[in-house]
C-alpha cells in the first residue's frame, strides 16, 4: 500500500527534528567549532582556521601542559581565546633568556616560530587554575598580562583537537 504524501512529510519532519536535536546535544556537550582570530597562536594555528574543540575531555580530567585550550576571556565573557597550557596548579613559571621555564626546567617547544623575548616571573600557578601562552609569544595576550592572568579551570571550554578548515590545512592541533 503506497504511503500518502502526508505520511511521507511527517516522516521527513521527524527525521529533521531528530537531526536538529542531536546536533544541539553534540554542540552543547561534546564538540564546538572555534574560529581562530588573530596571530597569537602562529605558527601552530593561522588566523581564520576552524578548529574542532572537544568539550567533554576536561569533564574527566584537567588540562595538561602543551594542550591547546579554548577559554572565556576574563574581561569579556562573550569572547573566547585559544592558547597553549604552559603550567598547572603549584608549578612555577618564568620567562628569561628567550625561553620559558617551568619549575626551573627550560621547556623544549618545537611548535614555536621565534624565541620568547622579555622576562616574566617567576610566578606560582594557584590551585584551580592554569597558566597559558600563545605560540606567537611576542604578539600574544596571555597569562603574562594581568588582563588575562591565570585561567580558572571552570572557564576552559575544551581542548582544540582538529583543524578542519580550510581543507588544505586539515590536521591535528600540534601538542
Amino acid at each position: 500500500m503506497p504511503k500518502s504524501w502526508r505520511t511521507e512529510v511527517l516522516e521527513w519532519g521527524k527525521a529533521f527534528a531528530l537531526a536538529i536535536i542531536l546536533a544541539l546535544i553534540i554542540r552543547v556537550f561534546l564538540i564546538e567549532v572555534y574560529i581562530v582570530d588573530g596571530v597569537s597562536m602562529q605558527p601552530s594555528l593561522q588566523h581564520g582556521e576552524r578548529v574542532l574543540v572537544n568539550k567533554l575531555v576536561y569533564r574527566f580530567g584537567e588540562p595538561s601542559p602543551s594542550d591547546v585550550v579554548v577559554f572565556r576571556y576574563p574581561r569579556d565573557r562573550d569572547r573566547d581565546f585559544i592558547k597553549r597550557v604552559i603550567a598547572g596548579a603549584g608549578q612555577t613559571v618564568e620567562t628569561r633568556d628567550n625561553h620559558v621555564y617551568v619549575d626551573g626546567v627550560r621547556l623544549t617547544e618545537q611548535y614555536l616560530g621565534i624565541p620568547t623575548h622579555g622576562t616574566f616571573g617567576p610566578v606560582v600557578v594557584p590551585e584551580g587554575t592554569v597558566f597559558v601562552m600563545g605560540d606567537n609569544r611576542n604578539f600574544s595576550l596571555d597569562s603574562r598580562d594581568p588582563a588575562v592572568g591565570f585561567i580558572p579551570l571552570a572557564e576552559i571550554k575544551g581542548k582544540a583537537m582538529l583543524i578542519f578548515w580550510p581543507l588544505p590545512a586539515l590536521r591535528l592541533v600540534p601538542n
